[in-house]
């Protein structure tokens, strides 16, 4: 059976549609960028007061409840909630690392 010919207009159509998707993939990574970075601000100030305090850097009752609370959101969100899960675990270790530096850096 013999190839079709290509219809070019379809395809350039379909790659400028592309090039949209795309950019608006791009302007949500800049977003998320953005919301992290504001997001580790209070996390570090969060730090502060911890090492202030002598409390410790983890807070695992309080995990469970963002872990519930997001992937709760998630479902609603019609996202994977064990990916959320995995993406709040992963943030969380990256901010009691920050908090443990704190604490050293306190003491």
């Amino acid at each position: 059976m013999p190839d079709e010919p290509r219809d070019d207009n379809a395809r350039d159509a379909a790659l400028a549609e592309l090039q949209g998707i795309r950019q608006s993939i791009d302007n949500i990574d800049a977003a998320l960028i953005h919301l992290l970075a504001e997001r580790f601000k209070f996390t570090q100030k969060v730090g502060r007061l911890k090492a202030d305090q002598g409390l410790p850097a983890a807070d695992p009752a309080r995990e469970q409840r963002q872990i519930a609370r997001l992937r709760a959101l998630a479902v609603d969100a019609d996202l994977d909630p064990a990916f959320a899960e995995k993406w709040f675990n992963f943030v969380v270790a990256e901010v009691i690392h920050h908090h443990e530096r704190i604490a050293s850096d306190a003491t």
